[in-house]
């Protein structure tokens, strides 16, 4: 999941195609590129955009790649697709922006488009990696996964009887989803539970991308998974309602939130901050930077606030923590950001797959950067691995007693920080 600030823009210089190709030689990936169904062993020669010299060493990867075929021992591992992507992948991971900038197959692309919609197949889970273990973030309400009895923070250990060590997170994700009325069969570890196994019917989720509860003392609890499509209406629609229930704070979570759409982010931070008032800082590579400020005004501009982050907080929602922290307009609760401020530009490929690349650095208005850094809570509060993140739709209608009971140690310090 994934998910992301995009500029739509489907195209794919020739350049970029040798540009690609050679950073993935100098970083010393293992691996190849299947390209040789329309290009033979590249020579240097007029079309190359490197020196001669560059270009000429290029060479070295066709032989490396021509001997893993032809030699290697298992010649069923040497699968031309497979050591495509992981030539790819290893030649991003090199620029740095780690979860950020990557390459989707054209299963993945579709996925990932599908997500953006608030619509999917699949179970209605939302999954992230802690301390190098994948797991369940949180699940979808009324999702084949609630309803089959998974719980955020069972650490998924097995899909279909395949182990996962070693998955990516866009793995996983490609494994579990699939079409509606196949089965999916998952081995998940449980605290004070041990192993689980659970096979469960995928179906259409809706995923909302915007849910809210009325706490005690009258403070609303407002949940934002993702900056989707649906994302800014919703939490519109959310903040009416919180209004017209007599809310007289609110707790607006962003933990586990991977980001979206810009034009999204414009909308629900002109929901929280004056019109004009700085959002972010677009810096390019060529150093330029243009200013992008909220448009008008929205319906919770002096509404006391907390927000709620954590290190599966991204892209946009770090944008939107950063501003409301540079502005002073709510006290950030939590652990610091994932730290990927860069703007995702999505290029068709070949077959149906994309490049997801970041294009563009994000800045706070204040000029901090979030790339690679994160944005940091004004109250640190940490969360252990499998304690629950506490859904609107769970503490609806829990007492004050319960909810101090829940052990989500960050929403009860929003609680208080507003309290005070």
């Amino acid at each position: 999941m994934s998910t992301l600030l995009r500029i739509i823009q489907f195209r794919l210089p020739l350049w970029l195609v040798s540009a690609l190709m050679l950073i993935m030689l100098l970083g010393g990936m293992s691996g190849g590129i299947w390209l040789g169904i329309w290009l033979n062993r590249p020579q240097a020669d007029s079309s190359c955009p490197e020196s001669a010299d560059v270009c000429a060493d290029f060479a070295v990867f066709w032989d490396v790649w021509q001997l893993a075929r032809e030699r290697y021992v298992d010649p069923t591992a040497a699968d031309p697709n497979r050591m495509l992507e992981g030539a790819v992948d290893g030649m991003l991971a090199t620029l740095g922006d780690e979860g950020h900038t990557r390459f989707l197959t054209a299963a993945e692309a579709a996925q990932w488009q599908e997500s953006l919609s608030g619509e999917f197949e699949g179970i209605g889970i939302y999954v992230g990696e802690r301390n190098g273990e994948l797991l369940i973030l949180a699940l979808i309400e009324n999702s084949p996964a609630a309803a089959a009895g998974l719980r955020a923070g069972d650490r998924i250990l097995a899909v279909d009887g395949a182990s996962i060590t070693g998955w990516t997170i866009d793995e996983l994700v490609a494994r579990v989803r699939g079409p509606a009325g196949t089965q999916v069969t998952l081995e998940v570890s449980r605290r004070d539970a041990g192993l689980l196994r659970f096979t469960i019917t995928r179906a259409r989720v809706t995923a909302p991308s915007v849910s809210w509860a009325l706490l005690p003392d009258q403070i609303a609890l407002i949940r934002i998974t993702s900056f989707d499509e649906q994302a800014a209406s919703g939490l519109r629609k959310a903040l009416t309602a919180a209004n017209d229930a007599g809310a007289r704070a609110v707790i607006l979570d962003l933990r586990n939130n991977p980001g979206g759409l810009l034009s999204a982010l414009i909308t629900i931070a002109g929901e929280f901050l004056p019109a004009n008032t700085p959002i972010l800082i677009e810096r390019n590579r060529d150093g330029s930077q243009r200013v992008t400020t909220t448009r008008i005004a929205g319906i919770a501009q002096d509404i006391p606030m907390v927000v709620l982050i954590n290190g599966g907080s991204a892209s946009a929602a770090e944008i939107l923590a950063g501003a409301l922290q540079d502005a002073g307009r709510a006290v950030l609760i939590g652990e610091t950001t994932v730290g990927t401020g860069t703007v995702l530009t999505p290029f068709r490929l070949n077959g149906g797959a994309q490049l997801l690349l970041g294009t563009q650095e994000w800045r706070t208005p204040a000029g901090r950067q979030i790339r690679g850094k994160g944005i940091e809570p004004d109250r640190v509060v940490p969360q252990p691995i499998d304690a629950p993140i506490l859904l609107p739709a769970e503490a609806r209608n829990l007492s004050a007693a319960e909810l101090a009971a829940s052990g989500d140690e960050q929403l009860l310090a929003a609680i208080a920080t507003l309290q005070q």
